[in-house]
């Protein structure tokens, strides 16, 4: 890949020691910047467009709220987010998949962490144990049962997603691309999918690619990684070579089409801002789109 993916990219301190250090939360606490996002994972942008709004954390209260996140610290400055009421959000608020190519390092990898958190608590909300509540504790990155004391942190769900070529030459000549039948017309990727317990990445790799397509991979390779926080995921990137001459069959329900693609064609897409007639590629906040420009760049 020639650069990171979108929201692989951040730039502030996230060590843990921080979020127990409550004398030090208490001291950053009244210069602290806070973000806020509501239920959707939507936020307020600054007048530019792509930069996020900021609040100073005495507006938000004297100390953070029990729900409010710590995103990291940078600078001697702390970042946080909390949750939107109702009555703040307005119609021009943009979420992740919308804005996080656009946003710069920093604001980019504080949205991604709220996001993923928001999703996370949203979901956690009781013991998986013994069925009581839980609550938010060490600055939003547990959540504490409040009937046997578990404590439960962050899941994040593995996925791999694999730019499968033919193996021409030191790259490739032609990629593998498919689309999945819920999305929009002419809209392709490469392939990915979950990986199962007791399953390494690369065993994932090679039977995600059979059972989409139908056809065998070797040489895999990883590219890259970036958290996917829709709900709660980790995208591990790679690449793999198949037979371009074997047959190509969709899996039913899930692949549409699938078919390969010349360097070229991948090339005009990508300079015509991601679609030319027939190929609409990824969004440019996914890894999809770095794993393409990459590949489409290197012969």
């Amino acid at each position: 890949m020639l650069d990171l993916p979108a929201l692989s990219r951040s730039t502030v301190d996230r060590r843990e020691p921080l979020r127990d250090d409550e004398e030090r939360v208490r001291e950053l606490w009244p210069s602290a910047r806070v973000i806020v996002v509501d239920a959707a994972g939507r936020t307020p942008l600054g007048p530019d467009g792509v930069s996020l709004v900021y609040r100073s954390a005495p507006t938000v209260g004297e100390a953070p709220p029990a729900d409010a996140l710590l995103l990291g610290e940078q600078d001697g400055v702390a970042y946080w987010a909390v949750l939107a009421s109702p009555d703040q959000v307005s119609e021009d608020w943009r979420d992740l998949r919308a804005i996080g190519a656009l946003l710069d390092a920093t604001d980019a990898g504080l949205l991604t962490t709220a996001v993923s958190l928001f999703n996370w608590h949203r979901h956690a909300g009781f013991c998986a144990v013994c069925g009581s509540r839980t609550e938010s504790a060490r600055s939003g990155w547990v959540r504490q049962c409040t009937g046997c004391g578990r404590e439960e942190y962050p899941r994040t769900d593995a996925a791999v997603i694999c730019l499968v070529h033919d193996g021409e030459g030191a790259n490739g000549e032609h990629v593998l691309l498919a689309r999945q039948p819920v999305w929009p017309p002419e809209r392709y990727s490469v392939l990915a999918g979950f990986v199962e317990a007791g399953e390494s990445l690369e065993a994932c790799v090679e039977r995600e690619v059979a059972e989409e397509v139908g056809v065998a991979v070797h040489a895999v390779r990883y590219l890259g990684s970036q958290p996917w926080p829709f709900p709660r995921s980790i995208m591990v990137g790679f690449a793999a070579i198949a037979d371009r001459s074997a047959p190509l069959h969709a899996a039913d329900g899930e692949i549409e089409d699938a078919r390969w693609v010349h360097r070229s064609q991948v090339r005009a897409a990508l300079d015509a801002d991601g679609r030319i007639p027939g190929l609409w590629l990824p969004m440019h906040t996914s890894i999809a789109y770095q794993m393409l420009a990459g590949w489409a760049a290197a012969g």
